[in-house]
């Protein structure tokens, strides 16, 4: 497998982390430069970590990762999801502007899931894991920033409607994922 074919794959597997970026992006009032860092950070670093525990696991969890992972990341999407559009209907002024560790781990394992399962075909490619993993990481570490920005410019206009088009992005997200490994879609 080549590096185009891996940066293809690093696009691809950011897209979930894309979209939360957005979410987050959309929750702060004043956009600083640690709220986009710490997307990229959490989102680069996880979907860079997922494919290397994923081909070091290898053979031996791939049939037990399969049958979960979908409902892993459906539940935490949808979770989230539900949480941003009620807070969207809610009469306080807090917004979901939580950057803490928890949080962003939570985010970062829910987009990241996919990820893992790519790994594990990595282990029967021959691919470089090392150059895999940099190219997956520094993609969706770029992408996620991205989205903060884009996200943050939206929200400034729209802030309700766009925190509601936030959580159903994301139970949408969690959805396709499970109807997709369910072979539905």
């Amino acid at each position: 497998m080549g590096i185009l074919e891996i940066f293809f794959i690093g696009i691809g597997l950011s897209m979930d982390a894309f979209a939360v970026s957005i979410c987050k992006g959309l929750s702060v009032k004043k956009l600083q430069l640690k709220n986009a860092l710490t997307c990229g950070i959490y989102f680069g670093g996880f979907q860079a970590l997922m494919p290397l525990i994923g081909y070091i696991l290898g053979v031996q969890f791939k049939n037990k990762i399969e049958s979960i992972d979908h409902w892993i990341a459906f539940v935490l999407l949808a979770l989230i999801g539900i949480n941003m559009i009620k807070e969207a209907f809610s009469d306080e002024e807090n917004s979901d502007d939580d950057f803490s560790f928890r949080t962003m781990v939570l985010l970062a394992i829910a987009t990241s899931i996919d990820a893992l399962a790519v790994g594990v075909t990595f282990a029967f490619l021959s691919v470089n894991i090392l150059l895999a993993i940099a190219i997956i990481g520094c993609t969706t570490f770029i992408i996620a920033i991205t989205g903060v920005k884009i996200g943050h410019i939206f929200g400034l206009k729209y802030k309700k409607n766009a925190e509601i088009a936030g959580g159903v992005i994301l139970i949408l997200i969690g959805l396709k994922i499970l109807l997709e490994h369910l072979n539905i879609i």
